[in-house]
């Protein structure tokens, strides 16, 4: 029944995003079909490689929207073309069930090793770091929506894998869990639990584990009216209390980075992002990312990011600051509740 619901859903949604002014990236998005580990849901692989590699080779996982794909994400973000001028590669996992939703409900996904999708995911990796010479120190996750819960599995399930995350507009890690794609009372922000609550099931996802975490950076809108804005407020209990800071902010920033924004900080390892009077999905931030995961000089206000990665090419006549940050929007559309809701829906 849930399925043909999708499907009737699906067929009459046309799946929408526009991002003024996006450059083309210069080389080919790239599908690996080599044998790339565990991936027991069939996770699609797809990959950007820049034409100039930085040394040590940064790697950042982009996971894309409810109803979108790699290709789509691979276009209408800046993450390719960035790496075109820093040196880093992309890898865009393409979700395989049906609506283009990944997996963030199931036992599975939600533990380390345990299968789903975020096994696939965490096989790009691995793949990534053994055949094309990622550093390993420098891997770094974001997404958008059912890609920004799915950037909270990855950061809670393989947290041995990342060095940080970048989350838009999502829930958090665990609060879909359960037997149905879709979680109503999750997505209505109608689950809330102490800081310690949130934790303790982002540490039951890998047992034992007492490696460093990501670093997290969370974005919402104040007017999501599909994973609702109370999750935004559930995501900086969880994570503060996992990485062991003070859910109370250490500093507030007002109209940063956009007007209408307001930044918090938690120590140096949690930034949030309020947009005030931003729907779904708040747009994508890649240079502030970037910063954030420490490929750029630039630097977010908590500001310990690692140096500027030195590429192996010439220096690039394309600078990209934190003074002139490119963001990607999408227009103002009705959504649909299918799957996790990821996408940017009309009807």
């Amino acid at each position: 029944m849930f399925r043909k619901s999708l499907l009737k859903s699906l067929s009459a949604i046309l799946a929408v995003i526009t991002f003024p002014g996006i450059q083309a990236a210069v080389n080919p998005l790239v599908q690996v079909t080599a044998n790339i580990g565990p991936n027991p849901t069939g996770v699609g692989m797809f990959t950007y490689t820049p034409s100039k590699l930085a040394s040590p080779l940064p790697l950042i996982v982009a996971i894309h929207y409810c109803g979108g794909s790699a290709q789509a994400y691979f276009t209408n973000t800046q993450y390719a073309t960035l790496a075109d001028t820093y040196g880093f590669m992309v890898v865009y996992p393409n979700a395989p069930a049906v609506g283009s939703c990944f997996d963030v409900s199931t036992n599975a996904t939600l533990t380390y090793n345990g299968g789903g999708d975020s096994q696939g995911i965490a096989s790009m990796v691995t793949y990534s770091i053994a055949t094309y010479g990622v550093s390993a120190s420098h891997v770094y996750v974001t997404g958008t929506s059912s890609g920004a819960m799915m950037t909270n599995v990855m950061s809670g399930s393989y947290p041995n894998l990342f060095q940080a995350a970048s989350i838009y507009s999502g829930v958090p890690f665990a609060c879909f869990a359960g037997p149905s794609a879709w979680n109503s009372a999750c997505a209505d922000g109608d689950i809330s639990m102490t800081a310690a609550q949130w934790g303790d099931l982002v540490r039951a996802a890998y047992p034992g584990y007492t490696g460093p975490r990501p670093k997290m950076m969370i974005w919402h809108g104040t007017n999501d009216t599909t994973l609702y804005y109370e999750n935004f407020g559930q995501e900086i209990l969880e994570w503060t209390n996992v990485l062991g800071v003070s859910s109370t902010p250490t500093t507030t920033t007002q109209n940063d980075p956009d007007p209408g924004y307001t930044m918090t900080t938690y120590g140096s390892v949690v930034v949030a992002y309020s947009a005030l009077n931003v729907g779904h999905t708040v747009p994508v931030h890649e240079a502030i990312d970037l910063a954030w995961f420490g490929i750029t000089g630039g630097s977010t206000t908590t500001g310990t990011t690692s140096n500027p990665l030195t590429s192996t090419s010439t220096t690039p006549t394309t600078i990209v600051t934190m003074s002139t940050t490119t963001t990607t929007t999408a227009p103002t559309a009705t959504q649909t509740h299918w799957g996790q809701c990821g996408g940017y829906a009309t009807l």
